[in-house]
């Protein structure tokens, strides 16, 4: 049987671009939401079934970034809309007993199953990622801790080995690396004397960083450079281990990092909890065909 796409965002966003007047023309809303929950009013019924502020609110929230832009005015009644097809189609499922049907019935009891297991995970998880948890694995892994070794250098990119290498003949004489690199370099850095700041091993193509990080402060390379971009002269003027990284740059990182680990460990403690039988599949056998 073929499949049509749910009521989603991709629909609402049909109908905010190509028909803004919905509003006005679908299902009536409410105009004064009825009593409700404290903060959770109800903003409709549909054959009694109440549609409350905290499922329109949560239509939003799953809206693409670009439809939450929108004006609330125009945005508002548009997810109430959709709020009351839903349940009107509900309506009329129901009143067709899909429900009975045994491939609709599997279908459900499979989004019931993904709901309670998402559930589960998120119950096990959500205590060992905690403001605390983030700032514990910050202070063990980060504070206080060298960063990688960084150079800070200038280089003249220039198109043949034999400019660098006449370069290079200049500065042997004592001429000035950042007046030779805005005069002959082709890289956008030339109008800064071919400046290139701080950087780390690997932020640069190999040989460039293997050139780079031989160097000691005050030194160029004696024999040019050649990357896919042309032939180098570099000189490094420091070199220094960089600071640890500040908890905001890395906190979504080290999240994602507990977070892993979090379902990692409550995937192994469920399975352990459980036989698990493997049977092989009629016709299967090594992986050689054998």
């Amino acid at each position: 049987m073929r499949r049509f796409p749910r009521i989603s965002a991709l629909a609402l966003a049909a109908s905010c671009l190509a028909a803004p007047a919905l509003a006005q023309s679908s299902a009536p809303v409410a105009t004064a939401p009825a009593a409700g929950p404290a903060g959770d009013p109800v903003l409709a019924t549909v054959n009694g079934m109440p549609i409350h502020m905290s499922d329109v609110q949560a239509a939003a929230n799953n809206l693409p970034a670009q439809l939450q832009q929108l004006p609330p005015n125009q945005l508002f009644p548009l997810l109430v809309n959709q709020q009351i097809d839903r349940k009107a189609l509900l309506v009329a499922a129901r009143h067709e007993d899909l429900e009975r049907n045994k491939t609709v019935a599997a279908a459900m009891q499979e989004a019931a199953d993904e709901k309670l297991e998402d559930a589960y995970v998120q119950q096990q998880v959500a205590p060992q990622v905690t403001d605390a948890a983030i700032q514990a694995e910050y202070t063990k892994d980060y504070a206080n801790k060298p960063g990688p070794e960084q150079v800070d250098a200038r280089h003249i990119l220039v198109k043949t080995q034999a400019q660098a290498q006449a370069i290079i003949d200049q500065l042997n004489k004592g001429a000035d690396f950042a007046t030779l690199a805005e005069k002959n370099s082709i890289d956008p850095g030339a109008k800064n004397g071919g400046e290139l700041g701080w950087f780390s091993q690997n932020e640069m193509v190999p040989a460039f960083s293997a050139a780079a990080f031989a160097l000691k402060p005050g030194e160029y390379t004696k024999t040019p450079v050649q990357t896919q971009f042309g032939w180098h002269v570099i000189l490094c003027e420091g070199k220094r281990n960089a600071p640890p990284p500040a908890l905001a740059d890395v906190k979504d990182q080290i999240r994602q990092n507990l977070a892993d680990a979090a379902i990692k460990a409550t995937l192994a403690d469920a399975r352990a909890k459980v036989k698990i039988v493997l049977n092989t599949p009629p016709g299967g056998g090594d992986s050689d065909g054998e």
